[in-house]
């Protein structure tokens, strides 16, 4: 499989609906006021760069990362698309998403997620390449469902 994976602009009607799949998905498995995916308009916001993975013309998954400061960056919205769950594109938009961190300098990455069934893939991949709990970091804050992880950049 060759995936190509671009910065989006969150135009197209294929990225919008991922989008749209990834808040439906967050708030069917999160308590209302834990769900921190974030909607088009706030994916284009500055400090936030958005990707999108692709096999020729079909939509494989999405990813972002937000910048808390110069040396602290923050994975957004990352989905893969139904139809390419299991085939290694969560990982390569990952591994796209730290690669974009290295190269701005951050010393480490750091995410928020859930707990339960719906969020143990993506914990498995996250802790697959280095990421481990921390404590809560910008706005968030940790209880029974909400989790913060880290990973430390060389």
């Amino acid at each position: 499989m060759k995936l190509t994976i671009i910065e989006d602009d969150l135009a197209g009607e294929p990225i919008r609906e991922l989008v749209a799949r990834h808040l439906s998905g967050m708030h069917a498995n999160s308590p209302a006021c834990k769900v921190h995916a974030l909607p088009v308009e706030l994916l284009r916001q500055p400090g936030v760069t958005f990707y999108s993975a692709w096999t020729d013309d079909a939509l494989a998954g999405m990813g972002a990362i937000r910048e808390l400061d110069a040396r602290h960056g923050e994975l957004k919205s990352m989905r893969v698309a139904d139809g390419w769950l299991g085939k290694g594109v969560g990982e390569a938009v990952l591994l796209h998403l730290l690669g974009v961190a290295q190269s701005r300098g951050y010393a480490r990455v750091s995410l928020e997620t859930g707990r339960g069934p719906a969020f143990e893939p993506a914990l498995g991949l996250y802790r697959k390449h280095g990421f481990a709990n921390c404590g809560p970091f910008a706005d968030y804050v940790l209880d029974d469902f909400s989790q913060c992880l880290t990973l430390a950049l060389r």
